[in-house]
């Protein structure tokens, strides 16, 4: 059964906006009382947040497909709706989010790191909040934006100072567990190791990690064994140990020619592995035959600048000293790594000339279509109910307004041409007709009522009432019945 996943594809879903209200406020004696609509509450969000206590990504490989919860939709007497609940994804700490392209998103290390996978859908206005001067009430709220869905890709690179690298059975395992107080699994066959494995050691007052990498071989870094799937895991270490069998079995290696393999897929890899310190360790020295063989090849090592420690991680021999030098080179390490600075925002404002949208003439059987492509013009029509005749024509103002209309005839749009909305799988289409959006001002004053006008000063409501009572005597005096 898995029990360690360190890539997975999540499938997330922000939640969306609440739809806005139209209402009218009404009570005794005050039948119209003006527009009183709530607007609807904001879509969740989904976040990953990293998270000390999780070290793998199995829960996402069961479970895949996340969504957050939607916004409530706003209610009359100006209440607004709920808004949905961010739903928080706790991730290793490591964790490098991709998208399908495998374009990195973020790389969260650190506790509490986090990155917003999917946005959450903004709530639509009620038509309280539309009322304006020339829109004294409105019969119409904006509907509630969809939340983002995404397909991200998840990666886990473990976070150590140390790994160790080095052929199937060389000991890695064992080394490990004495150096720290990892339990990894131990056995006498090639990749029991089959997933990475992390101790923490203290070597007088520096405490560094250590991590476990699975045996490589021969084209690891072109996908042979499981050195591709585990090579991203020694991204992160600042200092490489090889970990060389003296007492291997297989007449055909020797430590330095295990280290020539090991070095060329590393360098074939890259991420900058060829530049990390390395030691090595000749492990095994417990057996006779190792211990001569480690003494035989300890001068060929040292000559091509590598400090060689021999040791047995059976008989405990020379774990202290390792341990120690180890930890100088982590602390060099950490030492040469440029302080943090505190998380600035950097604001960019859009060129004052920025339209903000983009319009494209296209070709669809023969005709002619002008796609609108930009942030706003795509909202604004996922906000607008198009059964509402007032909603549509406040679309309409709204796009003249921003220049869209001016742009059609600039690009060469005519009086019956297509005209989209928004990308090709999800567009809203219609028929151009310039009138119709130049209109889309003449026909302002939308949602204005005689019923909601300034009310009329007492004596003059006087006079009219008594205007009203002399004009229906005068009707009541010439009525005759025969």
């Amino acid at each position: 059964m898995t029990t360690f996943v360190d890539r997975v594809e999540l499938h997330v879903a922000a939640g969306s906006g609440g739809h806005g209200c139209a209402s009218v406020h009404r009570e005794k004696f005050k039948p119209l009382g003006g527009p009183d609509g709530g607007n609807g509450g904001r879509g969740g969000d989904v976040i990953l947040v990293v998270d000390q206590d999780v070290t793998t990504l199995l829960d996402y490989h069961h479970s895949p497909h996340r969504k957050a919860t939607n916004g409530k939709p706003g209610e009359g007497d100006n209440r607004s709706g709920k808004d949905g609940q961010d739903l928080i994804l706790p991730v290793p700490d490591g964790t490098v989010v991709l998208d399908k392209q495998g374009n990195v998103l973020a790389d969260l290390v650190g506790q509490g790191t986090s990155f917003v996978a999917a946005q959450g859908g903004r709530g639509g206005l009620g038509n309280a909040a539309l009322a304006s001067a020339r829109r004294k009430a409105p019969g119409f709220a904006l509907l509630g934006v969809p939340g983002d869905v995404r397909d991200v890709v998840l990666e886990l690179k473990t976070v150590a100072d140390v790994a160790l690298v080095g052929y199937p059975s060389a000991g890695k395992s064992s080394l490990i567990s004495v150096l720290s107080a990892a339990k990894p699994k131990i056995a006498d066959y090639p990749f029991t190791t089959l997933v990475p494995n992390l101790g923490v050691v203290t070597a007088g007052s520096t405490v560094y990690t250590i991590a476990d990498v699975p045996g490589l071989i021969p084209g690891a870094s072109q996908g042979k064994g499981l050195g591709l799937e585990f090579l991203r895991h020694v991204e992160r270490c600042s200092v490489l140990v090889h970990v060389l069998d003296t007492a291997t079995l297989e007449s055909d290696r020797d430590p330095v020619s295990d280290l020539d393999v090991i070095e060329a897929e590393l360098k074939e890899y890259g991420a900058g592995l060829e530049n990390r310190p390395r030691i090595v360790v000749l492990n095994k020295i417990d057996v006779p035959d190792g211990k001569d063989l480690a003494e035989m090849v300890r001068p060929d090592l040292e000559e091509r600048g590598y400090r060689v420690f021999e040791v047995s991680a059976v008989a405990h021999t020379g774990l202290k000293e390792l341990s120690y030098a180890l930890a100088d080179l982590v602390a060099t390490a950490r030492a040469a790594k440029p302080k943090e600075e505190a998380t600035r925002v950097v604001i960019r404002p859009a060129a004052v000339d920025e339209a903000g949208f983009t319009v494209v003439r296209e070709e669809v059987e023969g005709e002619p279509l002008f796609r609108v492509r930009g942030e706003k013009p795509e909202r604004w029509v996922r906000q607008t109910d198009f059964n509402n005749d007032e909603a549509v024509g406040y679309l309409a103002d709204r796009l003249s307004r921003l220049g869209v209309e001016d742009r059609l005839m600039k690009a060469g749009a005519r009086a019956g041409d297509g005209v989209a909305i928004g990308p090709e799988e999800n567009a809203v289409v219609f028929d151009w007709e310039p009138t119709m959006m130049a209109g889309a001002e003449m026909l302002g004053r939308r949602g204005e009522d005689h019923r909601f006008e300034a009310p009329r000063p007492a004596a003059q409501r006087r006079r009219d009432k008594q205007a009203e009572r002399d004009e229906a005597q005068e009707e009541f005096d010439g009525f005759d019945p025969f």
